[in-house]
């Protein structure tokens, strides 16, 4: 790295920090011309404070566990981010700076995890990673209960966030915000880059409330310092709001967009565009900075910014030393946090799942995931999470397993523990009726680590969670959603409750993973599927009514779940050969339909094909065995959208779904009247087969 002699100007090292951050910022955001200067004009002064003074961290190992988590939910401001990796010493060289915005570049135009070392969520969409550190701070809080003892406080850091005008406009702030406050966050802190400008204009034009009030209802605790250069006052919101334990601190930092810029400072114009070269070249004299060279790095400054890797490695060894001795003092603790940092599943644990006898009856798949979720608990304490107010209708609840409420796990209490007993804090967590909040939070539990954090609501609310979702798939995190009350035959709540096209919906997202198990066993292994797999989210969608549960000597085992899609009952006599492809309530009305179809001369293959995404990603050959390309009569079967079936029934092929939305009735009525009998399934299957 070229780094120069502090230039005479700025003789105050850590104003010539702030002044590397922002420039280091602005040469880049220009050399791409394209980008946010003015965020990182304007809160660099408050970012140096707390990456130097004040965050836990250790660059030479982004992911020591014991770290702070720092997350920019303002992501349009990810060169601030990016500066600060690269001054503090993390994977990141001054040539990826240089490629901002670039193609194949470890700097992306907004923060992506596992693109670039030290980020640790992937935010832009505002509002997000304000959530996601809400979620961190509850995966530290529940993750101390369960570990920390007297004189061992091995999960001990804080969540920052800074955030700024636009996040705080987002609805999902204040679904997070408010649980947040309810749950008592002492050890999350937000940086508020309060500059009342957003990219058309003034937030004058729109926002108008009083931020601090609605905080402080909320149950934060709120400072203000009123000048965003004021490093002393900084220092002195941060000292408060790390000693506040009872609540979670928004600190209010008046700042000024684009500061130093003489043309744009104060301006929308310096939200959203390079400065220009010409207010680049202002700025520079404005805040006695050099013209040249670009990209400039006193060496005092990267010397103070680099004290990070000491410090961090220090802290760290330090926290490694403890855990040794923990280890010693409570090996079998210790062997449990190992295993939670690391994230791998004890052995054996898919002997926990249940097996359900045949029975015609049966029960809701809703109601085998319930009692399969109960069972992996009992052999995987990571399970943490719960539903958005609807327990009894998700049948999410964790027996025995407490519920995650503030009281229990406060730091005065670790030191008896509720009760009597460790790990108290509670696996049960209960998120209110926010959808979306819950689904950010999530992301910030699996981005965190320790847990497996899973959520869940009726199908149809999956609109309300959905951005969440996309980020979660876009960022490779684990995270298990399970969605009940998956279809029309929900019944009497209408079609505002009943789902039509969020199957198809959540099929669209990469890398998402839908299940949607046929009968109680489907969803025992469905449940095993999820957890076997790693770094992509998981839908699990399931029935409110019961379906019958398959006779498996009769019909194929349900580990074909593992492989997304199997054989369930075989061409059976001569005649046409059809095939029927059903997934969830729908694959025992195929299976009835089978035998009619026999009875008619026809030979047909019942398919159950639970989960597009996992079935596509089998060998050709697997594919090809469950639909040979030889059988062109094809009919697929799903209470749902019909868009997507035709790449597997082809063109000779038809879809049994649901071309409008649903009504209001009892649910075996619903379904007969959309067509979803045996006797109308075999009319289409007869059609198509050419009889």
């Amino acid at each position: 790295m070229t780094t120069h002699p502090v230039p005479a100007p700025a003789a105050d090292l850590d104003q010539l920090c702030i002044n590397t951050l922002r420039f280091l910022s602005v040469d880049a955001i220009q050399k791409a011309n394209s980008g946010h200067p003015g965020m990182p004009m304007g809160a660099a002064a408050m970012a140096y404070q707390l990456w130097t003074r004040f965050l836990k961290h250790n660059p030479a190992d982004p992911s020591w566990f014991d770290r702070d988590r720092f997350v920019l939910s303002a992501g349009h401001g990810s060169m601030l981010l990016y500066s600060l990796l690269h001054l503090t010493g993390y994977d990141l060289p001054l040539d990826e700076i240089k490629r901002f915005r670039q193609w194949g570049s470890r700097t992306p135009g907004h923060p992506e995890r596992g693109v670039t070392p030290g980020v640790e969520v992937s935010t832009g969409p505002l509002g997000q990673g304000f959530a996601n550190a809400v979620g961190m701070a509850m995966a530290e809080a529940h993750l101390a209960a369960r570990f920390n003892r007297p004189g061992f406080r091995m999960v001990d850091h804080y969540s920052y966030v800074i955030a700024g005008d636009g996040d705080l406009m987002e609805g999902v702030v204040s679904e997070a915000a408010s649980l947040a406050g309810h749950l008592q966050l002492g050890k999350l802190i937000c940086l508020y880059d309060d500059n009342r400008i957003t990219l058309a204009a003034s937030t004058s034009l729109s926002f108008s409330e009083d931020r601090a009030a609605r905080f402080a209802a909320f149950g934060w605790q709120v400072l203000v310092v009123e000048d965003g250069n004021d490093l002393p006052a900084i220092a002195d919101a941060l000292e408060q709001a790390r000693a506040e334990s009872r609540r979670p601190s928004l600190v209010m930092v008046r700042t000024r967009i684009g500061f130093g810029s003489p043309g744009k400072e104060d301006s929308f114009e310096a939200h959203g565009a390079p400065l220009g070269a010409d207010e680049v070249l202002r700025s520079k004299e404005r805040l006695g900075w050099p013209l040249e060279p670009e990209f400039l790095v006193p060496q005092p400054a990267l010397e103070r910014f680099r004290l990070a890797l000491a410090e961090g490695g220090a802290a760290q060894r330090e926290w490694e030393t403890l855990r040794t001795r923990y280890a010693m003092e409570y090996p079998e603790l210790a062997a449990e946090l190992d295993s939670a940092v690391s994230g791998e599943l004890p052995a054996g644990w898919q002997e926990a799942l249940p097996e359900f006898p045949a029975d015609e009856k049966g029960m809701a798949t809703r109601a085998a995931s319930g009692k399969v979720l109960n069972a992996l608990a009992a052999r995987l304490p990571q399970f943490f999470g719960g539903s958005a107010d609807l327990n009894p209708s998700t049948v999410t609840a964790l027996a025995g397993k407490g519920d995650f409420q503030s009281g229990a796990w406060q730091p005065e209490e670790r030191q008896g523990a509720v009760g009597g007993e460790w790990g108290a804090g509670g696996a049960n967590v209960h998120f209110g009726v926010r959808e979306h909040g819950m689904a950010a939070i999530l992301n910030g539990m699996a981005a965190h680590g320790g847990t497996i954090p899973f959520g869940a609501t009726f199908l149809t609310f999956s609109d309300y969670l959905r951005p969440s979702l996309r980020l979660a798939a876009l960022s490779e995190l684990k995270v298990v959603h399970v969605f009940t009350h998956d279809s029309i035959a929900l019944g009497e709540d209408g079609p505002t409750h009943q789902p039509v096209e969020q199957l198809a919906s959540l099929r669209a997202i990469p890398r998402l993973i839908v299940l949607r198990p046929g009968d109680a066993n489907e969803s025992a292994f469905a449940w095993r599927a999820a957890l076997s797999i790693r770094n992509r989210p998981v839908a699990l969608v399931l029935s409110r009514q019961a379906v019958p549960t398959l006779d498996r000597e009769r019909y194929a085992p349900a580990d074909g779940v593992l492989r997304g899609g199997y054989v369930l009952a075989d061409f059976e006599g001569e005649g046409t050969r059809l095939i029927l492809i059903a997934t969830g309530s729908e694959v025992s009305l195929a299976l009835k339909a089978r035998q009619r179809l026999h009875e008619e001369g026809l030979a047909v293959r019942v398919v159950s094909l639970p989960s597009w995404e996992i079935f596509d990603e089998q060998p050709a050959l697997y594919r090809e065995a469950v639909l040979p390309r030889e059988v062109p009569f094809r009919v697929a079967v799903e209470a749902g959208s019909p868009q997507g079936w035709h790449r597997y029934v082809g063109g000779a092929g038809a879809v049994l779904g649901v071309e409008g939305y649903g009504a209001s009735a009892q649910g075996d009525r619903v379904l007969e009247e959309y067509g979803f009998t045996v006797a109308n399934l075999c009319r289409l299957a007869l059609r198509v087969a050419g009889r």
